[in-house]
């Protein structure tokens, strides 16, 4: 069976170019499905729509009505089974990047420097940055098996095939990692590649799968799956993987190697059920025709819009103000006598609290003011990340207290309570603005551009630390005492490099203090002259002007 690659051109036009052609369309603006696929009741009218009225919440419905006629509506039980395979289906995606994101730099951080951390940090820009080929996914499928499990199926078979790699290969890679920092960034920026392209295609199934009513519940499922995945590859197995906690607990401990092939039966199993069991309705032809290159010209076209500008402007930059924090301070407790274990009970216990801030958020976000809650989320992460380096600066020495790890566990919750907010906020937001149309790449198009402004710092945050960062190589001797300059005391093989001229490696200057100083002062700054006034223009602007032509 060949790729459908579709050549249908009026149906960009009559949403893209001026709106010139006014076909009829469903007035739930999302694609029809087949007559298997319809429940009583949920008919859908078509209606000859001019271009305004297509764009155009409906009228007569305050705000207030229209938010109590949603909240009297029970979700159905097609919406309910479409939101557990979203969540499992995000969750798939957060195995890989809790692995590359959480669990393996903690690993590594005995054995490198901040700066070979930061190399490895590449291996999250995918996710950031597959817009580069998103058009493809949401152009080229097979028609027999569905727009989006065309690509789902296949990307999904190749994670769970890598996991496998990974996990044969795990003593290799990591027993020397300083000699394989370029193999293992290699190929976990694979991985983590595979997993952005099946996200595409989940975006866009997202915006089908729901209905209408409960739409902006599909940034919830992404929050509850990316955060079960994530938490699962980060804290549960840092845990699970530390000897001294199994010791304590008295239970086996799980290797990197048993995690990856559980992980991937996980995979196969959940791919096996959307071959035989879960049948993807066919979406309009209108909807669906698209050519690959029409699709770029559109987002070309997209990010000319002048409210996209300045979204992708506040996007870029409205996380540099908590980078040090969330890429540095972690890493830094551990430094300062913080178990891996106990950091991972720590998180482990903020993870419920997230799951229900997720609720929480997606109902504040529902209304005409998404970007609302996002805005107030702001102030506390900011204000989070210049206690996080106080914490660090004042760490106390070990063996640490129970106090001190309960003020580490509230610490921890309402930091993730405000870094939830704000990822459902933006997402409610990003759901409400996206053209239909092209749902997948629009959707695709503004979380581009969300992760790219968590992503990109990362690697200069990191370089930063060892760059401010002043420390020396002390040599002792009977007579006198020689002070060599040494490029960090951090790694083993920094620590290794003082020892084997029979020296004591001491850091004078920590680059992180610096860093994290610098950042949150740019976070401010920027939150006040730009973010704020920004958010607040755009979430009043009315729907149509998201489209391209209506400027």
């Amino acid at each position: 069976m060949e790729p459908h690659i579709s050549r249908h051109k009026s149906a960009v036009a009559s949403s893209l170019d001026s709106i010139i052609i006014y076909p009829r369309v469903p007035s739930t603006v999302r694609p029809a499905r087949e007559a298997s696929d319809m429940v009583e009741g949920d008919e859908v009218e078509l209606t000859p729509l001019d271009g305004d009225e297509r764009l155009r919440p409906v009228e007569g419905l305050d705000d207030d009505d229209e938010v109590l006629s949603m909240k009297s509506k029970a979700i159905s039980a097609r919406d309910k089974r479409a939101m557990t395979l979203l969540i499992i289906l995000y969750l798939i995606q957060g195995v890989p990047l809790g692995l590359a994101l959480g669990s393996i730099p903690f690993i590594l951080r005995d054995h490198l420097s901040y700066s070979q951390l930061g190399v490895f940090a590449l291996s999250s820009y995918p996710y950031s940055l597959k817009l580069l080929w998103s058009p493809l996914v949401d152009s080229t499928f097979f028609s027999s098996i569905g727009r989006r499990k065309s690509w789902i199926i296949p990307m999904q078979l190749i994670i769970g095939s890598m996991m496998l790699y990974i996990a044969a290969n795990a003593n290799r890679l990591f027993e020397h990692p300083a000699d394989n920092v370029y193999e293992l960034t290699f190929v976990f920026t694979s991985l983590v590649f595979f997993s952005a392209t099946q996200d595409i295609a989940v975006d866009g199934w997202a915006l089908t799968l729901l209905s209408k009513e409960n739409l902006s519940f599909a940034s919830t499922c992404q929050t509850i799956g990316l955060n079960t995945g994530f938490f699962a590859s980060f804290t549960v197995f840092l845990a699970l993987n530390s000897e001294t906690f199994c010791q304590k607990w008295g239970i086996p401990r799980l290797t990197l190697s048993g995690y990856l092939q559980s992980c991937s039966v996980l995979c196969f199993v959940v791919t096996i059920w959307l071959i035989f069991f879960e049948k993807e309705g066919r979406e309009s032809l209108d909807q669906s025709e698209m050519t690959v290159t029409s699709v770029y010209k559109t987002i070309w076209n997209i990010c000319k819009l002048k409210h996209v500008r300045s979204l992708i402007i506040m996007h870029c930059f409205a996380k540099v103000g908590f980078q040090a924090n969330e890429a540095v301070t972690s890493l830094k407790m551990i430094e300062k006598g913080l178990g891996r274990e106990d950091l991972a009970i720590v998180v482990l216990i903020d993870f419920p609290f997230q799951i229900i801030g997720g609720w929480l958020a997606a109902k504040w976000s529902s209304g005409n003011q998404p970007l609302r809650p996002w805005i107030w989320a702001f102030w506390p992460r900011l204000a989070f990340a210049l206690f996080s380096t106080l914490i660090v600066y004042w760490f106390p020495t070990s063996p640490l207290s129970y106090s001190f790890l309960v003020f580490l566990v509230v610490h921890t919750v309402l930091q993730g309570l405000a870094s939830t907010i704000q990822f459902v906020g933006i997402s409610a937001f990003h759901t409400r603005i996206s053209d239909p149309l092209i749902g997948g790449t629009y959707m695709t198009l503004l979380n581009t551009f969300t992760n790219l402004g968590g992503t990109w710092p990362k690697y200069f945050v990191l370089k930063g630390v060892d760059f401010f960062s002043v420390a020396y190589c002390t040599v002792k001797d009977t007579d006198a005492e020689l002070v060599v300059r040494a490029t960090e005391c951090v790694s083993e093989l920094g620590k290794e490099q003082c020892s084997n001229i029979g020296g004591e490696c001491v850091t004078e200057r920590d680059g992180y203090y610096y860093v994290s100083a610098m950042c949150v002062a740019f976070g401010v700054f920027f939150l006040v002259g730009y973010i704020i006034p920004t958010a607040r223009r755009l979430q009043a602007l009315p729907i149509r002007h998201w489209r391209v032509g209506s400027e």
